[in-house]
């Protein structure tokens, strides 16, 4: 190799290690810096004197070397005792958000925002990190805080002197014998000032006033009219169908008002493409297109308060004086004293022995028979009555909300209407009300 080319090579040499020795220095600078400061700091925390010491944290907790949550830990502490002061607060949950936010964040970075929201009576943004801390890391502490608290209730101020089911997000509510429609969580959506008022779907609700019978949208404008003459009376409204009760007999009509030419002696309302109808005195469930999945044979089909009869595939029929489920169009399983039909998710509530508990869709036990009284799941919550009182179950069967109203009905998206001294109120699970779902 020529003298030349060695010089290079050795200069070449020289430069890596300074360069090396020069970043080794200066890790070890940030690091002695970082350490420095944070001993200074706890130094005036010990006495007392977190105003002071904050500064210094913050400085080292910005600084990328070896003691960063060491000195993040140390400025929560001193954050937490200057809480009372103006923006404390927010510089406290902000440094928790960017620990969170870290794709090696430990479970306990969401236990302690979790805790401090809870603390602060911020349920929701509690329920926010403990959601968001599961989907990250799995903790089972994690999920036993998030089951510990995600049933808490706000109760609205709003009441009516009754309330229907809820059907999706709207209900169907009564003043002074009045009918209107609310918003899931009880806001007046639709005045009441009808004599009948349908469940509101597909951006309409079917009205009756002085004997008229026409649509409304959610504005309250009328958008079409009944010109059939002779009605008396109408169903709830859903897949585009509703019942209308005209020269004696129900017919079922379209969004359009329409109504078609099948006659029944009672048809309930249409759920998941299907409704209970009455023809010759004798029961089946028929579709939107008059077929029939189950015949119309027997002494009757169970429907909820809204006429609702067929969710998950399956419905109960009535023969003689017990209940059967029926999966599609064929019996499964023994009998039942009653039943409530299934919502679309969850469980269904069933009686035998005098009692209530809960099948699945395949006819399978899941709940033990031990209810005075109790309605299907909706948002695997559901309504059940213990002496004399009303609260609510989770899906394994424990009381999650206390029974502490008169009646109670289903949840629909994060509300139940529930009965209390001051009429009918509107109670919404705290996790919804940042739009969190169950």
């Amino acid at each position: 190799m020529k003298k030349g080319s060695r010089v290079i090579a050795a200069a070449g040499c020289l430069i890596i290690v300074a360069i090396a020795w020069f970043l080794t220095a200066t890790s070890k600078s940030a690091d002695q810096r970082q350490l420095e400061l944070i001993q200074a700091a706890m130094a005036l925390m010990q006495d007392g004197i977190y105003i002071r010491a904050v500064p210094l944290l913050e400085e080292a907790a910005g600084m990328n070397a070896t003691h960063t949550q060491e000195a993040e830990e140390e400025l929560k502490i001193a954050y937490l005792e200057l809480i009372g002061t103006r923006g404390f607060g927010r510089r406290y949950v902000s440094l928790l958000e960017r620990q969170m936010g870290r794709r090696d964040a430990i479970p306990e970075f969401f236990a302690e925002a979790a805790a401090y929201y809870l603390e602060s009576s911020r349920v929701s943004d509690a329920l926010r990190v403990l959601k968001d801390g599961i989907e990250q890391t799995g903790s089972r502490d994690l999920i036993a805080m998030y089951e510990g608290n995600r049933y808490a209730i706000e109760m609205s101020r709003t009441s009516y002197d009754y309330v229907a089911a809820i059907h999706r997000s709207t209900v169907q509510v009564q003043e002074d014998g009045l009918w209107g429609i609310a918003e899931s969580d009880g806001v007046l959506l639709i005045p009441c000032e009808y004599e009948r008022i349908s469940t509101y779907d597909a951006g309409c609700a079917i009205v009756m006033r002085n004997g008229e019978i026409y649509a409304v949208d959610r504005n309250n404008n009328r958008v079409a009219r009944l010109g059939e003459r002779g009605a008396t009376d109408i169903g709830n409204y859903a897949n585009d169908r509703i019942p209308i009760l005209i020269d004696g007999v129900w017919r079922r009509s379209m969004g359009d008002l329409a109504p078609g030419s099948l006659a029944f002696e009672q048809i309930g309302m249409y759920s998941g493409g299907y409704a209970a109808a009455q023809v010759d005195g004798k029961w089946g469930v028929i579709g939107m297109s008059s077929e029939w999945l189950i015949e119309p044979v027997h002494d009757g089909i169970v429907q909820d308060e809204l006429g609702r009869c067929y969710a998950q595939g399956a419905v109960f029929v009535r023969i003689g004086h017990a209940v059967y489920l029926f999966i599609g169009s064929r019996q499964a399983g023994e009998a039942y004293e009653d039943a409530r039909p299934f919502s679309t998710e969850g469980y269904a509530a069933v009686k035998r022995g005098g009692r209530w508990g809960y099948i699945d869709n395949a006819g399978n036990l899941i709940i033990d028979f031990q209810f005075p009284d109790a309605l299907s799941f909706g948002q695997h919550l559901a309504a059940v009555e213990q002496d004399g009182s009303w609260g609510y179950i989770n899906l394994d069967g424990v009381v999650v909300i206390s029974p502490q109203f008169i009646e109670a009905k289903s949840f629909s998206n994060g509300s139940a209407p529930a009965l209390t001294e001051r009429g009918w109120q509107f109670i919404t699970l705290l996790e919804y009300k940042k739009g969190v779902s169950l």
